[in-house]
C-alpha cells in the first residue's frame, strides 16, 4: 500500500496526522509493505509524516506490516519558484492507494485570497492525486471529526 501525505508547511496538529496514517494503515491489505510518500518539507505535514515513520516503525513491525519512507524533496536550486510543484507532480506520477491532504487556510503574506484558501503547495497535489483518481481524504484544522473524502 502507497500513502501519499500532503500538507500544509505551517500544519501542526501532529495527533490528527498519526491517526489518519493509522487509519489507512489499518485498512492495508494483509502484510504488504506500506509506503509513506511525502515531500520532505521540513516542516509542517510532511515533517510530521516523517517523525511518524521514524517512531511508528519498530511497532508496525512488530503487528506485521513493514514501514518504508519515500522523500520526494523539492529541488528548489534547480527548478526555482516551480520546485514544489514538480515534486508534487512526481509524487502523484509514482503512484498512491490513498491521498491523506492537510490543508491549512493559505497563510501566503502577498497572496489576495489569504485565509479564504487552502495553502497552494497541499491543494495543489490533493487537486493532481483526485485528477488521478487517487481518492483523497482532505482534513482542516477546523476539523475535529474526521476528514471528507472530497
Amino acid at each position: 500500500m502507497r500513502i501519499l501525505v500532503t500538507g500544509s508547511r505551517d500544519w501542526d496538529d501532529a495527533g490528527k496526522v498519526g491517526t489518519e496514517l493509522y487509519r489507512a494503515i489499518d485498512c492495508s491489505p494483509g502484510l504488504a509493505p506500506v509506503t509513506v510518500v511525502h515531500g520532505a518539507c521540513p516542516t509542517g505535514a510532511d515533517r510530521i509524516a516523517s517523525e511518524f515513520c521514524e517512531s511508528e516503525a519498530a511497532h508496525l513491525e512488530q503487528r506485521g506490516v513493514s514501514l518504508v519512507e519515500e522523500r520526494h524533496p523539492a529541488s528548489w536550486h534547480h527548478h526555482g519558484n516551480r520546485a514544489g510543484l514538480k515534486r508534487n507532480r512526481e509524487m502523484v506520477d509514482a503512484g498512491a492507494d490513498v491521498c491523506l491532504a492537510f490543508i491549512a487556510p493559505c497563510s501566503k503574506p502577498n497572496c489576495a485570497g489569504r485565509d479564504t484558501h487552502g495553502s497552494h503547495g497541499a491543494s495543489h497535489a490533493a487537486d493532481l492525486a483526485r485528477r488521478a483518481g487517487i481518492p483523497v481524504r482532505q482534513f482542516t484544522p477546523r476539523d475535529n471529526a474526521g476528514g471528507d473524502a472530497a
